[in-house]
């Protein structure tokens, strides 16, 4: 890896850090009394399930980043276990809160599809990333299965990103949250995997 490409690895995950932070730290407030944007509350399912899809949302967004920290990882593995299974667990949780969500979306069947094969491919990628780690003899399989669980957890944030713009830019709210349905995690799992096409031979050489 070359100097320029480091600093731009390094730049790229200290802002994806940054923004779930922010996000995270955003989202907690409706755990306290404030109630979502109108589209969002008038999905028939959000009484039973948006508590739980924002505190396990939360939770994943605020560990996710330091799974990827090696320092972490090899310096102090049981902390790296630890916080792993406690990511897993939140992500499993709100994947499945956000699959019940998804079916009661009120902007139809177009985005209650995108938000439904997300849910799903959050569970899949998470539940495929910690059977790789109880086996304990894949660990390229480990790490690639968990980059993508958490390019499906960072659609939280994309989401949030381009709403306001779609809005800020006078798009209408029902034809624009369909294409935001599908672009807040499609691009983001695109990334992931050329991520890990460029970067498998070097990690395969790396402990786990």
């Amino acid at each position: 890896m070359t100097s320029r490409t480091s600093t731009l690895a390094r730049t790229g995950f200290a802002l994806v850090v940054l923004f779930s932070a922010l996000i995270a730290l955003a989202s907690l407030r409706f755990l306290f009394g404030v109630e979502p944007p109108e589209p969002v509350f008038a999905n028939r399912f959000l009484p039973g399930w948006f508590p739980l899809h924002v505190a396990a949302a939360t939770v994943a967004l605020t560990l996710g980043p330091f799974q990827f920290v090696r320092r972490l990882r090899v310096g102090v593995p049981k902390v790296h276990r630890w916080t792993g299974r406690a990511y897993a667990v939140a992500c499993l949780l709100g994947g499945t809160a956000g699959f019940a969500m998804a079916l009661g979306a009120s902007t139809g069947p177009i985005s209650q599809a995108g938000f439904a094969l997300l849910a799903l491919g959050w569970l899949g990628c998470t539940a495929q990333g910690w059977r790789m780690a109880l086996q304990g003899r894949h660990a390229t399989a480990h790490r690639d299965w968990m980059i993508r669980s958490f390019a499906l957890t960072f659609a939280a944030v994309m989401l949030r990103i381009y709403l306001p713009i779609t809005q800020a830019i006078g798009l209408p709210f029902e034809e624009s949250y369909r294409v935001i349905a599908w672009a807040c995690w499609v691009p983001n799992l695109l990334v992931a995997e050329i991520i890990l096409a460029r970067t498998r031979p070097r990690r395969r050489a790396l402990p786990a």
